[in-house]
């Protein structure tokens, strides 16, 4: 695999929620404000491409019968670090985001690119395609974060860009949007558009 295809693929053809169907409940949980996707997604970003860069270094020392074990103590190390850099530097962003950046390490992206691809490519490639997995995975984060807050709340990166009624303005907040079962919605959505931009992703 090139790196272009390495770098492009995990936002349409390969992305890892709307193509592959994983980490589904942190777009979830995390999409009620931009701000709290941009932090998580740089957060499996780094550690999907940190966890897959090590992997790749140890690939030729783990023992077949061990491996998966090993992979998840590399990805919870890195996951443990990266929780208490937002702890001791965003500290607000961190209790917002609460418990799903520990929970980063139980995020099938994370396992699955270690398992499918860094075992089996040397360091450097493997760092690139966990990155920009996570980047993908970011990519799907913002789309649903966007509509959520914008047609939630009426800000964008808690900035109001909506006159809201109770202030006077003309804009009526949707709070059904600020609720998980919307973000199932738009995820849907999300799936529909970007499998319809590659007719290979189509079911018949």
């Amino acid at each position: 695999m090139s790196i272009k295809e390495t770098i492009l693929d995990p936002l349409i053809k390969k992305n890892p929620i709307t193509i592959q169907i994983l980490g589904v409940c942190s777009a979830l949980a995390v999409t009620t404000q931009m701000k709290n996707a941009v932090i998580m997604g740089l957060a499996v970003s780094l550690c999907t491409g940190l966890s897959c860069f090590f992997v790749s270094l140890v690939r030729n020392y783990i023992p077949s019968n061990a491996r998966i074990i090993l992979q998840l103590v590399i990805i919870a190390s890195i996951v443990i670090v990266i929780d208490q850099f937002l702890r001791a530097y965003l500290f607000e962003l961190s209790k917002a985001l609460s418990l799903y950046v520990g929970l980063i390490i139980t995020n099938c992206i994370l396992l699955g690119r270690t398992e499918a691809f860094a075992m089996q490519n040397p360091p450097g490639i493997s760092f690139v395609d966990g990155f920009f997995t996570g980047i993908g995975y970011m990519f799907v984060l913002l789309s649903i974060a966007f509509v959520r807050e914008l047609f939630g709340s009426g800000k964008i990166f808690g900035y109001p860009l909506f006159s809201l009624t109770r202030d006077g303005g003309w804009y009526e907040p949707n709070g059904l949007l600020l609720l998980a079962p919307s973000a199932f919605f738009l995820i849907g959505v999300c799936i529909w558009i970007l499998r319809s931009l590659d007719s290979s992703q189509l079911e018949e």
